[in-house]
């Protein structure tokens, strides 16, 4: 059997929110299956406290996979804290993982706070952590962040109620959400990349998480780069069909030469 792919959400984000995004990344890397579990403190899994590392949330998930019957070698695609998650997954069990995508995340020690937390996104994601704001406003301020999608009204409004839906049946503590935040502020991945192949994926128009960081990631562990003209930080919704061709392309792509490119941003796979 095909290692499957597994795809980890960012901060208080679950399996809900991937959209669109999950039936046509099946497609386009069957017969590999596509595996969406969320984070401890997130989705199904809401009732949890959340922990305070990446490697303990990477461990939480291996576990829950374990407890399923589902087995490694596996396949990663990480947003944001999930991609951090999936690094830590490869440094610590290299022979598990065959392959990763890390999209718009942002690492120490390769880029510093201002751009991996755009300074103004900083009281907006303070409020959202803190504040007793209700479903609405809280995912309304989220949409407003992470997409740079031109929505009509009626879609933004079903957007918006499927959102708030997820909220509500799956409400994510506010220890969890501050301990995400801290996972993601503390980690620190290694100088090395892992001996994967490994794609990394940003936006240029991510309102959350600079560009920058995803070009210095690449250029630092000498992998490709690819990145979406206009999409914001939530690239799955913004850019569900250009994603989804650039994870399958990558799908296919065994040659050892794949992880030793030349310095710089590569131009998107076509």
């Amino acid at each position: 059997m095909p290692a499957p792919w597994v795809l980890l959400r960012g901060l208080t984000r679950e399996t809900g929110h991937w959209g669109e995004f999950v039936p046509l990344l099946r497609e386009a890397v069957a017969p590999h299956a596509v595996l969406t579990p969320d984070l401890p403190g997130n989705g199904t899994r809401w009732a949890e406290r959340s922990a305070a590392t990446v490697p303990a949330l990477m461990e939480a998930v291996r576990a829950a996979l374990a407890a399923q019957g589902l087995h490694p070698p596996y396949r990663l695609l990480g947003m944001s804290l999930g991609a951090m998650a999936c690094v830590a997954w490869a440094e610590r069990h290299a022979d598990e993982v065959e392959a990763m995508v890390l999209v718009n995340t942002s690492l120490r020690p390769f880029s510093g706070l201002p751009q991996r937390l755009l300074p103004r996104a900083w009281l907006p994601l303070v409020r959202l952590l803190t504040l007793g704001a209700s479903p609405e406003a809280v995912e309304q301020a989220v949409l407003a962040l992470t997409s740079c999608n031109e929505f009509s009204e009626t879609a933004r409004a079903q957007l918006l109620a499927h959102w708030v839906g997820l909220r509500q049946r799956h409400p994510v503590s506010r220890a969890s959400a501050v301990n995400q935040l801290l996972a993601a502020a503390r980690y620190r991945a290694p100088q090395a990349a892992p001996d994967i192949p490994i794609l990394v994926v940003g936006t240029h128009g991510d309102r959350l998480v600079s560009p920058r960081c995803s070009e210095a990631l690449a250029r630092h562990w000498r992998v490709p780069l690819v990145q979406h003209a206009d999409a914001g930080h939530d690239l799955p919704l913004d850019a569900a069909e250009w994603l989804a061709a650039q994870v399958a392309h990558f799908n296919t792509c065994t040659h050892p030469a794949w992880s030793c490119v030349p310095d710089g941003p590569q131009p998107p796979f076509p």
